[in-house]
């Protein structure tokens, strides 16, 4: 059986999942990889057959995309080539975490291809959703990758086909300790601001990873540091708490090492927003964004413990083979 694997590499979130994925995957036929996007600061470690830059988001630094960057940086063109060219027919099967080029592709040429994915769980009607309705996101999460049937990843497990998250191998050996320090990641926000804010806090020891520096610096007890899969992982399980945007990875792992976790979720990222919804049910406190306005709310989370206790099972296993008998009721 030939399997592709197609991967969005807009965010670190897909390409860790994607690690624990790949081996399991490899066990039921012979299997290529399809990364498509430009933002992730991890890389995965197998090889990859087929690379593209797809269709990617860009990070602003006040807490939202930086859509004049975004628009420069994606050629239309050249997607609409990429889709009509991409060897889909080559597979008996696409595996679709939320990749555009291949899930057009197939979804044009009615070749199966199945979701496997945190976005595919949120088009359920039992997912907790935003108060706010958002028409532009609601689209988006319906077209961007269109695939009819599939596997979803959430914070619970809402629906038949939804499943807790994939935790990494690399967190679920990791011996947590609390050296006191916050670790924050806020890729969307000037680590200038947020140093700003910070130093109100002079008591506070932040660890602060940014995606807008390439050299380390440190000013009074707050360091800042580029991003790097290895030195957040070490800082995230020595944490006293993590201060993050309301993506899926981050949190959830944060949730299983039991770390204190606060959330602001990305402007004009409707994604972020259903899982803020989703992690404030379970307790998580969440901000709109990190302003002056907003310290008091984080002063107030700093003098809690608010600690949720969840223990997530191993879910990649039984995820694959929900794909796998979705695609033979399909035959």
């Amino acid at each position: 059986m030939k399997i592709l694997y197609a991967i969005q590499g807009t965010g670190n979130g897909h390409i860790a999942r994607a690690e624990e994925i790949i081996p399991i995957l490899s066990t039921y036929g012979k299997l290529d990889l399809f990364v498509s996007g430009s933002q992730a600061d991890i890389k995965l470690s197998m090889p990859v057959k087929y690379k593209s830059k797809g269709l990617s988001f860009f990070f602003g630094k006040k807490g939202g995309i930086d859509f004049i960057k975004t628009f420069k940086n994606n050629n239309s063109k050249r997607v609409v080539r990429e889709i009509k060219e991409f060897p889909v027919e080559k597979y008996d099967l696409v595996i679709n975490d939320f990749e555009a080029i291949t899930a057009w592709a197939c979804h044009k040429r009615d070749i199966p291809c199945i979701a496997l994915s945190h976005q595919y769980a949120l088009l359920s009607s039992k997912v907790p959703k935003p108060k706010h309705f958002d028409p532009i996101g609601t689209w988006f999460l319906n077209n961007y990758a269109p695939i009819r049937e599939g596997v979803g990843f959430h914070f619970a497990s809402y629906d038949q086909n939804i499943f807790t998250p994939v935790i990494r191998e690399r967190i679920r050996k990791t011996k947590t300790t609390d050296q006191g320090h916050y670790t924050v990641y806020l890729p969307a926000y000037d680590d200038k601001k947020l140093l700003k804010l910070f130093l109100k806090f002079p008591r506070i020891e932040w660890h602060i990873f940014s995606k807008h520096v390439t050299i380390p610096y440190h000013i009074g007890k707050i360091s800042v540091f580029p991003v790097d899969n290895e030195a957040f992982t070490i800082s995230l399980a020595s944490s006293h708490g993590v201060l993050c945007g309301a993506g899926f990875e981050t949190p959830a792992e944060t949730l299983y090492l039991q770390k204190k976790l606060m959330v602001v979720p990305m402007k004009n990222q409707y994604e972020q927003h259903f899982n803020a919804t989703s992690l404030k049910q379970l307790g998580v406190p969440a901000i709109k964004k990190v302003s002056k306005k907003n310290l008091s709310k984080i002063e107030k989370w700093i003098e809690t413990q608010n600690i949720i206790e969840i223990d997530y099972k191993e879910t990649a296993l039984p995820a694959i083979e929900r794909v796998f008998k979705i695609y033979a009721d399909r035959k």
